[in-house]
């Protein structure tokens, strides 16, 4: 009986190696041999299954395994050792290779050349199902296609390494174990496999989502209505053994590959500049990997001495069986350009948050007072739709409609909130990371720090100075009209109690600068749709929306859409996750709520307006003061952080030299700090 892992007895694996055997058993045969090349001390073994076999063939000279050298994998030594074993023993050989020349002539090869590393569809989260299908699920031995079989023979990483370890003595020695093995079988199958893989380039090529977005002048010589036939002329040649022919006969398809390389290569070009779609992106990279595929199967084929591309090849197969396992790198390859599009489109959004001169600074200023005079309003409206006690999921969507709302206005009005700034203007200040190897470069982010620190603090500043003012204002006003603010005591003793910095304010604080951070990539990701869809243009040119509107009013109305649509998504978004997450998350029994500083001011406000002025001379406001600068902080620190590394990751940027960039920081606060505060004159 064979035994598991470690244990498992070479002897008994040569002598259970039957070529009659049911298809499943011979596989599962490979399966365990390869798990002994790869497995158990060589030492032991060697002198294990030197001493059965001296015991077995009654004296017969068994040596010692050939020694190896040390550096060499394990996997490579016990494979010198089987190989001279199979060399003393003519038996045993003879079976050996029987059962992998029936295991070959009984399987579909053509799946191992063709399908390996490749999706059945040219979609994204199909890929990501078989993956995730393929993690969970166990493979079986009963199969007659050998790329699954693959997968059993080499389940892990390391088996790359020693297959390209092995050197051309062993292969040699290997090929002629196998020299009674038919030696066509493997070049009809590889033939099949690029007539497969050509098959799919050419109907992928030639599909409208990526023909329509390849450069026109890539396709002018068809390249891939033509693949088709040069790779049947190619493979008439390699039949027939047409030598003459057959050099211009390549040189034609591989010219062909070549063009079709360029043409798939000006995709992502396109998408750039229109919107991305990262399932178009995912069959860019299937196509250009097939490309890959047909010139590698092409090197084995056209070889002299074919076994070591041959090895090559069987190398890289296991190397795309374990990437093509992998989720997080399936996600993190075909999202960063889509998450680099989301940062990009942000950064030009957030350039508009970022004063460099006193003209935009004082502009700031306005915008933020008059974002300020909104939320005054829309505390009040929170106030209200409390009292009306709603069930938690109502009252949680009619206040993210109230947020939602009075966020628009603060849009339309060309106001600003500023809580809404750091998540656009990180982005911008990433793409100025790229040129700080030089001291101006340096020099100049620095300056963008200190511009991006003071547009923010212009913007708080802005809010709270009318927000707060405003509140107090309407209260006092209801207590003279109404002899009663419009704030009672009873709802401010409430605020007082939720915004002390003794309870969870300031986790609140942190999470809410997540939900701020997560509109921002909506926004970014709903503007990419927009555009790639072109729906800008077709509200310019629809036949019917241009008989109703008129055209130059739609033309109008498709700039108007073009240049709002990430503003209005980042907006409506934020207002409604911070109303309808809480009330989502208490659901599921996560008491968590939201603190937006300039909204926590206005509630502050109200609570003095309801208090009077005594309740300045109690800690319970002050601690509300205290945790309502931490809320700033922690709305502005955490979501420019997320927004920040998101546009890193994005552009592929590695902030190497911190420490310099750092000392850089703290030098210009040194010898400039108002700088962060207040703009340069002139």
């Amino acid at each position: 009986m064979i035994r598991r892992r470690q244990g498992w007895d070479l002897t008994a694996l040569l002598n259970a190696a039957h070529p009659q055997a049911p298809l499943a058993e011979r596989n599962l045969w490979l399966v365990r041999l390869i798990e002994w090349l790869r497995h158990a001390p060589l030492k032991d073994a060697t002198n294990k299954e030197a001493g059965k076999d001296t015991a077995k063939d009654a004296g017969k000279d068994v040596v010692a395994a050939e020694p190896a050298a040390p550096s060499a994998p394990l996997p490579v030594r016990r494979l010198k050792y089987l190989l001279h074993l199979l060399e003393r023993h003519p038996e045993h050989a003879r079976a050996f290779a029987e059962v992998i020349a029936s295991v070959w002539a009984d399987v579909d090869a053509i799946s191992l050349f063709a399908e390996v590393g490749f999706a059945p569809r040219m979609a994204l989260w199909n890929e990501f199902l078989g993956r995730l299908r393929r993690r969970l699920l166990p493979l079986s031995a009963d199969t007659r296609d050998l790329a699954e079989l693959f997968e059993l023979l080499f389940p892990h990483e390391a088996d790359e390494q020693w297959i390209n370890a092995v050197d051309d003595e062993l292969l040699r020695r290997l090929g002629l174990l196998f020299a009674g093995a038919p030696e066509g079988d493997w070049r009809e199958e590889m033939r099949a496999a690029i007539t497969v893989l050509v098959s799919s380039v050419r109907s992928a090529g030639l599909s409208g989502a990526l023909r329509v977005r390849m450069d026109p002048q890539k396709l002018v010589s068809r390249p891939f209505r033509n693949l088709a036939t040069a790779w049947e002329q190619v493979e008439h040649a390699l039949v027939d053994d047409d030598r003459a022919s057959l050099p211009g006969r390549l040189q034609y398809l591989r010219g062909l590959l070549d063009e079709c390389r360029a043409a798939v290569r000006s995709v992502p070009d396109h998408l750039e500049e229109h919107g991305v779609s990262v399932d178009l992106m995912f069959g860019v990279e299937q196509m250009q990997a097939r490309l890959r595929r047909v010139e590698d199967l092409l090197a084995v084929l056209l070889a002299p001495h074919p076994q070591r591309e041959l090895l090559r090849l069987v190398a890289d197969l296991v190397a795309v069986v374990h990437d093509r396992r992998s989720i997080r790198t399936l996600f993190a390859r075909h999202y960063s350009l889509l998450a680099r599009k989301v940062a990009e489109r942000s950064a030009e959004t957030g350039e508009h948050y970022i004063t460099r001169n006193r003209e935009e600074y004082g502009d700031m200023l306005r915008r933020a007072g008059g974002g300020g005079l909104v939320i005054a309003g829309t505390t009040f409206m929170k106030f209200a739709i409390a009292a009306i006690g709603l069930s938690a999921f109502w009252g949680g969507f009619w206040a993210g409609v109230n947020y939602a709302v009075s966020f628009v206005i603060i849009l339309l009005l060309h106001w600003t909130v500023a809580t809404k700034q750091p998540a656009m203007t990180a982005p911008a200040l990433a793409d100025k990371l790229r040129h700080i190897d030089s001291d101006a470069g340096l020099q100049a982010f620095v300056d963008e720090v200190a511009h991006l620190f003071r547009s923010q603090a212009a913007g708080i500043l802005g809010n709270l100075a009318l927000a707060a003012p405003m509140v107090l204002v309407v209260q006092l006003a209801a207590w003279l009209a109404l002899g009663k603010p419009l704030v009672g005591a009873k709802e401010a003793e409430h605020v007082l109690h939720a915004l002390t910095v003794l309870g969870p304010s300031l986790f609140f604080a942190a999470f809410t600068g997540v939900l701020l951070f997560a509109s921002s990539l909506i926004a970014g990701w709903v503007e990419n749709w927009f555009v790639f869809h072109r729906l800008d243009s077709a509200i310019a040119w629809n036949p019917r929306i241009v008989a109703t509107l008129g055209a130059s009013r739609a033309k109008r109305w498709s700039q108007w859409w073009r240049d709002n649509i990430s503003g209005l998504t980042a907006n409506i978004s934020l207002g409604l996750m911070l109303g309808l997450v809480p009330a989502l998350l208490g659901f599921f029994g996560l008491p968590i709520e939201v603190r937006h500083v300039t909204l926590s001011t206005g509630q502050l406000a109200a609570a003095a307006g309801a208090l009077g002025w005594d309740v300045l001379k109690h800690w319970p406001f002050w601690l509300c003061v205290i945790s309502i600068l931490g809320t700033g902080v922690l709305n502005v620190g955490v979501s420019f952080f997320l927004a920040f590394k998101v546009a890193l990751r994005s552009r592929g940027i590695r902030l190497a030299d911190q420490k310099r960039v750092r000392a850089a920081i703290w030098a210009r606060m040194g010898r400039q700090p108002l700088s962060f505060l207040v703009p340069p004159k002139g």
